[in-house]
């Protein structure tokens, strides 16, 4: 049982696959602090007469943190994941698809190409003319 859970261990997509988390949450941490210190602040300061709290508008009682839309964080969390996917992409997955290509194995590749049915208009395989549907004799009406 324990030499069973080694060898899944031990796999070369579970290691992977575990330091590639361990590397994104360690970005993840860097990011977080690049959002809050420079972007953050840039994106408050678009918005001056906001008591302070920044970019958004303000629903309830003036300077009341609890009833102020923060837009501001909104587009820090949308920056942040910019940020964090593209670094993911071009720090992670593209040496990993060139080491792999290396090693003779294609990972990530590119989706399998379509065509579209000439009647439904649905995906096909691109040798077929016609979905199978379109394709198969219809029952006779009633």
């Amino acid at each position: 049982m324990l030499k069973g859970f080694k060898n899944f261990l031990m796999r070369d997509d579970v290691i992977t696959v575990a330091i590639g988390l361990v590397v994104a949450l360690a970005f993840s941490n860097l990011v977080e602090a690049f959002t809050d210190s420079v972007i953050n602040p840039l994106v408050a300061g678009l918005q001056p007469d906001s008591s302070g709290l920044g970019l958004g508008y303000q629903l309830g009682e003036e300077g009341n943190a609890a009833t102020f839309i923060d837009l501001g964080a909104f587009i820090s969390a949308i920056i942040y994941f910019i940020v964090f996917m593209g670094t993911i992409y071009f720090v992670i997955v593209l040496p990993y698809k060139h080491i792999q290509k290396r090693r003779g194995k294609t990972v990530f590749g590119d989706p399998a190409p379509t065509k579209t049915c000439s009647e439904c208009k649905s995906e096909i395989d691109p040798e077929a003319t016609k979905c199978k549907f379109c394709a198969s004799p219809q029952p006779a009406a009633a």
